[in-house]
């Protein structure tokens, strides 16, 4: 079955913020400010992950005028964060509004490492960067090692390798699935779970 014009249930944990302006706007967009104060010193990190991100999603599901950066839902509420105390909705999306990968290649990007091809090729990696002495965060977060970096950065294109495969088959074939969305609208929320 083709999925490109169905449906898809998400789980999303959210705060009250966005909430209040979903039901305010009928739609909420996450801005670049919010990461900056979520993650505070740790901001570098996540700005890298997302401003990649942004630059390579918006090729598969074209990004709005209002979003600047993604929100993060799951086929599942097994991998929904609940440590900061948000809101977990339970949302009907349409397939074209999803951008769709593996929860662990985006956790390595997170980690700003390489994702590989295989397990082996990223233990090759890992430890030819230890012979070294080098960290993927020196790597990715400075301008030293340029030719290591554009490594990293070609492996994240993995990032997306099940996304066709999602919209053809549909979320039962893939498990562990992550979804990018350039929005939240007022009309996909179904219940809070």
């Amino acid at each position: 079955m083709d999925y490109r014009h169905q449906t898809i249930t998400l789980f999303s944990s959210q705060a009250d913020p966005v909430l209040r302006a979903i039901v305010k706007d009928g739609v909420c967009y996450s801005k670049a400010a919010y990461v900056r104060r979520k993650y505070g010193e740790s901001s570098p990190i996540f700005l890298t992950a997302y401003d990649w991100y942004v630059r390579h999603a918006e090729a598969l599901v074209p990004k709005p005028e209002d979003a600047e950066f993604p929100y993060w839902a799951f086929t599942d509420t097994y991998n929904v964060d609940t440590s900061a105390g948000g809101n977990i909705l339970t949302l009907e999306v349409p397939m074209e509004e999803v951008v769709f990968f593996q929860v662990k290649d985006w956790n390595k990007i997170l980690c700003l490492t390489l994702i590989g091809e295989s397990e082996a090729e990223e233990d090759e990696f890992r430890q030819e960067l230890s012979a070294r002495g080098l960290h993927t965060t020196d790597i990715m977060l400075t301008s030293f090692y340029p030719e290591w970096k554009q490594k990293i950065l070609n492996s994240w294109n993995r990032l997306f390798r099940f996304h066709e495969e999602m919209l053809q088959a549909g979320p039962e074939q893939i498990h562990d699935m992550q979804a990018g969305l350039w929005r939240i609208k007022k009309e996909w929320i179904r219940k809070p779970v």
